[in-house]
């Protein structure tokens, strides 16, 4: 983002930053399904926008074409498929569920903040100096670090994918039937 002032950038991370926050807390504390997957879709284009701010572009288009167009619409045909709607009008009160579901929430969150008060980056910094990633561009160095190194982990992750599918078409049969 050249040409591009440092106060407006600030400005746009900082939106982008407080929707994305604000549209992932939303969608945990929906009931209705469909509400919180649409709010996850808010939140996956947010942070597209952050990624953009990093000129990490490919990453950002990456981002909204994979995570919120394609996974989200197999999110949503899940949903509609194995008619989850019912969570929105079941009303009984769980309150041990409630209560062991607060107290994960605080210590994730204690985690997080753990992880950003304790972060260094005195380790190692990955095989790409800026001046190769210039060289290159950001689509090779993701392509040839995914397509590369990482291609067991990138099976693995589409196998669990396919598999989740798979499961919850064969949920909704059984339900059918």
């Amino acid at each position: 983002m050249i040409g591009i002032g440092i106060g407006f950038k600030w400005f746009i991370f900082v939106v982008a930053a407080l929707v994305a926050t604000g549209s992932s807390l939303m969608m945990v504390t929906r009931k209705n399904p469909i509400h919180s997957a649409l709010w996850l879709i808010v939140t996956f284009f947010s942070v597209a926008i952050l990624y953009v701010l990093l000129n990490a572009t490919f990453i950002a288009v990456a981002q909204v074409m994979v995570y919120a167009g394609a996974i989200m619409m197999l999110v949503l045909f899940v949903i509609m498929l194995i008619h989850l709607e019912w969570g929105a009008q079941w009303t009984s009160s769980r309150s041990f569920a409630k209560l062991m579901g607060g107290i994960i929430t605080i210590m994730l969150f204690l985690q997080i903040l753990a992880g950003v008060f304790t972060y260094s980056s005195v380790g190692q910094h990955g095989i790409y100096s800026a001046q190769k990633l210039a060289e290159l561009g950001n689509t090779r160095a993701v392509g040839g670090l995914l397509y590369g190194k990482y291609v067991f982990a990138f099976e693995v992750a589409s196998i669990l994918l396919l598999v989740g599918i798979v499961g919850a078409v064969l949920l909704a049969r059984k339900r059918k039937d």
